[in-house]
């Protein structure tokens, strides 16, 4: 029996995980992909938010403002790519303006430090390339951009490393109350836990549903982006806003933590049953592309090298919903975690350890807890490390991915972790080939030739992502 099980293995399950993880507790994370990160978290902005936009009083602005400066720490632990560039808000006219002052007056009730508000001179020497009808804008320097689902992989292997288990392609179907806690029914099993916390995501209501009376709802909207080559790179320096509107904080133009540029996202609505859909389509693209150009009208679109689209929980609350079942004593909610979710996620998660401390009258410490975690990126190294590491692993001498220079050793040991890559595009989240220029035309096959042979395969048996994503289905000659 488990002493809290987490549904859903995305950023704000993982970070719990993490947290949880430092006391003496049986954890389990059941994620009914067969990967981590497959849901929202491995398709968003990566934005760290300043903290300005949320309504001051709402649990959006309390755990934006207080996550937000944890990331420096985090991502230095986790050996996770995180840059603080800061961002502007854009005004063009009167109207944007008085938008921007409303921003700066709900960042200073939120306790946003150092923002200011600034004239068109100053945003045009902060970015050359802004369009000349800008009038003035919100700077925020303490926002950033973070590799989101390198974050969300190293949480669950730190969790793991300090004694979680996780148990992919487990789809819970129902949930009981029991005397001593709750009874989990998944397609693979049935499991017990004295305590659950509910990180479903987009199905975050449904699991709700299983113990309790309907008390929210989750619109899962959808969003489309623009990837555009690192050659790019220098059309920005900041993240660039346009002043919010009905359908959130806006298109967005931003360098990424890799040195590419990331434009988007729209927000279309969808139905209860389109959970899921995840596809892009020209016309909305089309609206990104026009809505960007506003901004910068020397987006170089042409250097496209992907669209996706990703999708977010919107609340039915209009708020984060965070804390324990009013019917379901030891079931916690932590759903409708639309942005600033991931700015808020360690927040969030202390907040939830907190909860828990606070129901079972406190937790035992795990003096065995370690926080960090190591990567080897080897185009990183110093040539003399290089030369070292390929002395004692000629693998790293290998380039497999010519757009991103990584190597046959960074690849294995992606596959070798213990919360290790089982997909092409696991591999592709955790060390990044197949996400440069030729998106995985050089690269691809060679990739799943490593995968095969590392996980003892057929090569017919390797998937793109999901299960069902099969790449290969027989051989053209015999």
């Amino acid at each position: 029996m488990y002493d809290v099980t987490i549904i859903g293995a995305g950023v704000i399950g993982n970070f719990i995980a993490r947290e949880l993880s430092r006391y003496k507790l049986n954890i389990g994370i059941i994620e009914k992909d067969n990967e981590v990160s497959n849901g929202t978290t491995k398709a968003n902005s990566a934005i760290i938010h300043g903290g300005y936009d949320a309504k001051p009083g709402t649990k959006m602005a309390k755990f934006n403002s207080e996550g937000n400066p944890m990331f420096d720490k985090v991502c230095e632990e986790l050996d996770v790519p995180f840059k603080r560039i800061g961002s502007l808000v854009l005004a063009f006219n009167d109207k944007d303006m008085e938008m921007v002052e409303e921003l700066y007056n709900r960042g200073i009730e939120n306790n946003i430090p150092n923002m200011q508000i600034i004239g068109k001179e100053k945003v045009k020497e902060m970015e050359p390339n802004i369009n000349e009808d800008i009038i003035g804008a919100l700077y925020s320097p303490t926002a950033g951009i973070v590799g989101v689902y390198e974050l969300a992989i190293a949480l669950a292997e730190n969790a793991v490393d300090n004694g979680v288990e996780l148990i992919l392609n487990s789809e819970v179907k129902d949930i009981e109350k029991v005397d001593d806690g709750y009874k989990i029914l998944t397609n693979n099993g049935e499991m017990k836990s004295k305590y659950v916390i509910n990180c479903a995501g987009v199905y975050a209501d449904k699991i709700n549903n299983m113990v309790a009376n309907e008390t929210f709802k989750i619109i899962p909207k959808r969003g489309q982006y623009y990837i555009l080559d690192k050659s790019a790179g220098d059309i920005t320096n900041h993240i660039i806003f346009q002043t919010p509107n009905e359908f959130g904080k806006g298109v967005l133009i931003a360098p990424t933590v890799h040195g590419n540029i990331i434009v988007g996202p729209d927000s279309q609505e969808l139905s209860d049953n389109e959970r899921d859909q995840i596809h892009t389509s020209s016309s909305n693209l089309n609206y990104v592309r026009n809505t960007a150009l506003k901004s910068i009208d020397k987006v170089p679109f042409n250097k496209t090298i992907t669209n996706f689209s990703g999708l977010r929980a919107e609340p039915s609350t209009g708020d984060f919903i965070i804390g324990e079942s009013q019917e379901a004593k030891g079931f916690i909610n932590v759903a409708g975690i639309k942005s600033p979710g991931l700015s808020s996620a360690p927040a969030i998660a202390q907040y939830v350890v907190d909860l828990i401390k606070e129901i079972d009258n406190g937790l035992d410490e795990n003096t065995d807890f370690n926080p960090r975690r190591e990567m080897i990126v080897f185009d990183q190294l110093t040539k003399e490390k290089k030369v070292e590491l390929i002395k004692k692993d000629p693998r790293y001498g290998r380039i497999i991915c010519r757009c991103e220079n990584i190597t046959e050793g960074e690849i294995v040991d992606s596959i070798k972790k213990n919360v290790g890559a089982m997909t092409v595009d696991g591999i592709k989240r955790r060390v990044r080939p197949g996400a440069g220029r030729c998106q995985g035309g050089f690269c691809g096959p060679r990739v799943m030739e490593i995968l095969a042979r590392e996980l003892n395969k057929d090569i017919e048996e390797v998937v793109k992502d999901g299960n069902k994503s099969n790449i290969l289905t027989g051989k053209t000659k015999s």
